[in-house]
């Protein structure tokens, strides 16, 4: 079967369903397009979540909210009122839901599920061409969101590794009101490791354990430690698991280049393994969401696709700086983020992670954090992208 279209999105993941929903909202600017996902189906296997407001992107689909959240290690604690940017978590489930329900309305777009590429894009003759199982596909333009694979343990400064479940507990254990963001590990001198918990209800919770390390791991790597972590708050009652989730992100791009056909701007790639995720913290939902506004914003005015924008300067420059420092002494993790939060700079912290940070911020981070560290990094610090 033969598609022509103005518009092909390879990958139907949060990047290409988010900017086709964007595409969707632009009425009679809305260019045809097609989606192109290898996956049979959607299932509820990821978690979104982020600091936000009531008028934030899919804040209103949010599952759940939480108004605390805390920091823990060696016995030490840092409770955190975050009422003002509640903590949002979006369940992959609700998303897809919401972008099926766009897409349904919008018949210029379509989705094309279990669809599988053949062989790379070719340009020429002025379109982009491709085969696919179901014949070949020409379009003007491509958005690329698909993820790199095998992944390359030297294409980034450090990579996030998370392994979870989500379980039912027999009987209540876990707080309700308190998001555990980072309950770390003994320290180690060759990974960061800590234990995230988003309590569902009192009996109910998503329990991961997430690494920071050079090298991704695999969930099998991680099961031993998440079974530990979950023993340590179930206190021995019987529990039932009911979904699990794996992930790998990269902190810090260094030498992720995927293969890519042409630099020509009609061709742009997108998504975690091309900047969507943040440096520091790997947190990337909101990220998307304004990338896909603003792509769909130049799509519809008769522009080239756009990729991820460039980090700023002193926000990259003190991500690198940071991320340094924990690669090369992983062990003062956990007493470097108490450090952020402490002194009531809780507010301060969150703008910065949540990328609304202000000069003012960046100093007080800076004030607060241990200055021999990063002191010593400073005159090793590589080169930044």
């Amino acid at each position: 079967m033969q598609h022509d279209v103005e518009l092909l999105i390879l990958g139907g993941g949060c990047a290409g369903l988010s900017l086709a929903m964007q595409l969707a909202q632009r009425c009679h600017h809305v260019p045809s397009t097609l989606i192109l996902e290898q996956r049979a189906c959607y299932e509820n296997d990821r978690t979104w979540c982020f600091w936000g407001y009531a008028e934030t992107p899919f804040a209103q689909q949010a599952t759940h909210q939480w108004h605390r959240f805390k920091i823990a290690s060696a016995g030490q604690e840092r409770r955190i009122d975050c009422s003002v940017t509640p903590y949002f978590m979006l369940t992959a489930d609700q998303f897809y839901r919401a972008a099926m329900a766009t897409l349904a309305t919008t018949p210029q777009i379509r989705l094309k599920m279990a669809s599988t590429i053949q062989a790379e894009p070719q340009f020429h003759q002025g379109q982009w061409h491709l085969e696919t199982q179901d014949g070949p596909v020409s379009a003007a333009r491509i958005v690329d969101t698909r993820p790199l694979r095998p992944i390359h343990q030297d294409g980034a400064l450090m990579w996030q590794s998370f392994y979870g479940l989500e379980i039912e507990c027999a009987e209540p254990v876990f707080d309700s009101g308190c998001v555990d963001l980072m309950d770390f590990s003994a320290a180690t001198s060759d990974r960061v490791a800590f234990t995230y918990v988003l309590p569902l209800s009192s009996t109910r919770a998503l329990v991961e354990f997430t690494v920071f390390a050079v090298a991704p791991f695999t969930s099998e790597e991680l099961a031993l430690d998440l079974q530990g972590a979950i023993e340590e708050r179930t206190h021995g009652h019987s529990f039932t698991v009911q979904r699990s989730e794996h992930g790998i992100l990269p902190m810090g791009l260094t030498g992720l280049q995927a293969p890519g056909p042409s630099k020509d701007p009609s061709y742009v790639r997108v998504g975690l393994f091309a900047g969507a995720a943040r440096p520091a913290t790997g947190y990337a939902f909101q990220r998307i969401q304004r990338w896909a506004a603003d792509c769909a914003r130049a799509i519809a005015t008769g522009g080239s696709p756009i990729e991820h924008p460039k980090e700023p300067a002193l926000r990259g420059w003190m991500d690198a700086l940071f991320l340094n420092v924990i690669r090369y002494q992983p062990e003062l993790a956990p007493q470097l983020f108490l450090a952020l939060f402490c002194g009531g700079a809780s507010q301060r912290v969150i703008r910065f992670l949540g990328e609304n940070g202000r000069l003012s911020d960046y100093l007080a981070i800076a004030w607060v954090l241990p200055h021999g560290p990063f002191l010593r990094q400073l005159f090793s610090l590589p080169r930044w992208p």
